[in-house]
């Protein structure tokens, strides 16, 4: 399937190494919906600049996604905190009401522990454990790169829309409902 995102309008995922294969996880699904992805597993060949091409995507991409975990908690230094920084300085040149940045916490890591920098404390997190139940995260992601979505000054979805969809995402049993309702608890919102 062809990529359904014009050109500019990738995401960039950023994670710690430890936390790839969630990643991967995510990054399927976001190109299985035709959204262009950019994540450096698949992206960075032998001989590149791979610093000045990170920089670049960065500095292009429509999107950036942040995975927060355990393992981001643990590192004190990772060059995932360079991608976050870089992606945090781009957002003084954006318009308040632009969506940017989309953090994905992908364990059970919260808000108030997480060390971000501190514009990711500003915006509305999504759970997706381990990278999945990513049906309703992709579709966001659709409405945000297609403009559909109304914004705030900070990126995020209005009260309303974050009042009828916040819930609490729960880890997913085998059950036909427990899938169901995770669907529809993917994007947990914050108040």
């Amino acid at each position: 399937m062809g990529a359904l995102t014009e050109t500019g309008k990738a995401v960039f995922l950023s994670y710690a190494s430890q936390d790839a294969e969630a990643a991967q996880h995510l990054c399927s699904a976001l190109r299985a919906a035709g959204i262009e992805v950019w994540f450096d597993q698949s992206e960075l060949r032998g001989g590149d600049t791979w610093d000045a091409l990170i920089r670049r995507q960065i500095k292009g991409c429509y999107l950036f996604v942040p995975m927060i975990s355990a393992n981001t908690q643990s590192r004190e230094e990772g060059y995932f905190r360079r991608e976050w920084k870089l992606a945090v300085d781009r957002t003084s040149d954006m318009a308040g009401d632009r969506a940017f940045l989309l953090p994905v916490v992908i364990d059970g890591t919260t808000d108030s522990e997480a060390r971000v920098p501190e514009k990711f404390r500003e915006l509305q997190w999504t759970r997706l454990p381990q990278g999945a139940n990513t049906h309703a995260f992709v579709e966001h992601v659709r409405r945000l790169l297609s403009g559909e979505q109304s914004r705030e000054p900070t990126g995020t979805a209005s009260v309303a829309a974050r009042m009828s969809t916040a819930t609490t995402t729960t880890a997913a049993t085998t059950t036909g409902k427990a899938i169901a309702n995770a669907v529809f608890s993917t994007l947990n919102m914050r108040f």
